[in-house]
């Protein structure tokens, strides 16, 4: 499990961004305050409070973990480049 935290003012954005992304090829989940992406090889949880955006990625071995950290934080922040956000997966 890996999870990362951002500071924004429109994290319920991000979440309808990214869900709306991935929902093409992929089961989500998704209401103005939670998000989640059901992918072949883990899950991403996103979920909205007022000072920002948490996400949660979830696999069973390290090697999906990677290739999920890097899948959403690549669409993420190709989102969010004029804020200027990243993520930082602890």
């Amino acid at each position: 499990m890996a999870s990362s935290y951002v500071v924004t003012a429109t994290p319920a954005r991000y979440i309808s961004l990214l869900c709306a992304q991935f929902a093409h090829k992929l089961p989500v989940s998704v209401d103005e305050q939670h998000g989640c992406i059901e992918f072949a090889f883990g899950l991403a949880h996103l979920h909205a409070d007022s000072a920002g955006l948490h996400l949660t990625a979830l696999s069973n071995s390290a090697q999906d973990l990677e290739k999920l950290k890097h899948l959403i934080a690549t669409h993420f922040e190709r989102f969010a480049w004029q804020a200027e956000l990243n993520l930082d997966w602890q």
